[in-house]
């Protein structure tokens, strides 16, 4: 899965200049992680206004270059972010007629950039992530490591954060991951978390009443579940913490670090799953997805797992129905 090429400087480009898109650059401008920050929208007068006002917070954040661009820029691009999407219209279109749309858009940016000839790594966002980075994968043809999805970094990020509430303990040191489809089906990998080292249920065993922490976990799992539609019911879309994640995964490509990370890529005989991109524990290095960590879930979670594998089968499978 590894991609050796050298890189003259740290280029993003990012495709989709909408709120997520626009979000992410500005996080990405702050972070000084990139040289180069390279927007495409087809709304070009979006794509103006969003340079424009980026810019003027040069003197703000380290030095970086941000303009609009065009495909030719993905040749040397050492990372592409894609966020571009249809929305759903309501009650005028099917969740069926919505993915096979945003379909044709990915397979259109996948294969442009494939024609460019980009050396770089293709990270999707666009949803539904598992089942898009799957079609963006077979359009490029390229070896599965380089085509990314950003999976369930962000509900891993949300799950973090409400272990560390329930246990008054800083976020940085619970690690945990929700693994599975982006979506409903998705669920916590609880033999996986452990806060400082120490299994959730060995540490909430002296901080808690063990006799309600079932229930807490079913509740935290849910809301994990159900964060995405709280807060579009709330603001009508969620943006700020998908662009922090997003600056995350670019992190762990740009600077080579190996960082295990749920992001979404193409399994091949993994937890016996074959075919589909689905979220796991990866290790994410400047190739993009080095290696899958084959790690054991209970049996429970491997059936969880098995179910949320299925599902984007059955998504993957309707592109091809009329």
């Amino acid at each position: 899965m590894e991609n050796n090429k050298a890189f003259d400087q740290r280029r993003v480009v990012v495709v989709g200049a909408g709120s997520v898109g626009a979000t992410y650059c500005y996080a990405l401008a702050q972070s000084g992680l990139a040289d180069e920050i390279v927007l495409i929208d087809k709304n070009t007068d979006l794509v103006k206004g969003q340079v424009l006002d980026l810019s003027h917070g040069q003197p703000f954040f380290p030095s970086v270059i941000i303009r609009a661009g065009s495909p030719d820029d993905y040749t040397d691009a050492q990372l592409v972010v894609v966020t571009a999407g249809a929305a759903q219209k309501d009650g005028a279109e099917s969740r069926l007629q919505l993915l096979k749309k945003n379909a044709e858009i990915i397979r259109e940016i996948a294969r442009e950039v494939a024609e460019k000839q980009c050396q770089g790594v293709l990270l999707i966002v666009s949803n539904p992530v598992d089942v898009l980075t799957y079609v963006a994968l077979k359009e490029t043809g390229w070896v599965r490591g380089r085509v990314i999805g950003s999976g369930t970094v962000l509900d891993s990020a949300r799950f973090r954060y409400l272990i560390s509430q329930h246990c008054k303990v800083d976020v940085h040191s619970v690690h945990a991951y929700i693994l599975g489809e982006h979506g409903d089906s998705e669920f916590a990998a609880w033999s996986m978390t452990n806060v400082g080292g120490i299994g959730i249920d060995e540490y909430t065993a002296v901080c808690d009443d063990p006799a309600d922490w079932p229930s807490e976990r079913g509740k935290m799992e849910e809301m994990v579940r159900k964060s995405a539609y709280h807060i579009i019911n709330y603001k009508g879309s969620t943006h700020f913490g998908v662009g922090m994640a997003l600056v995350r995964i670019s992190e762990a490509i740009l600077r080579n670090q190996r960082s295990v990370l749920s992001v979404s890529s193409f399994v091949d005989g993994e937890y016996g799953l074959k075919d589909l991109c689905i979220s796991l524990p990866c290790i994410v290095d400047e190739g993009g997805v080095n290696h899958i960590i084959s790690g054991k879930l209970t049996h429970e979670e491997q059936q969880s797992l098995e179910h949320s594998a299925q599902t984007l089968k059955d998504a993957i499978q309707s592109l091809n129905e009329k």
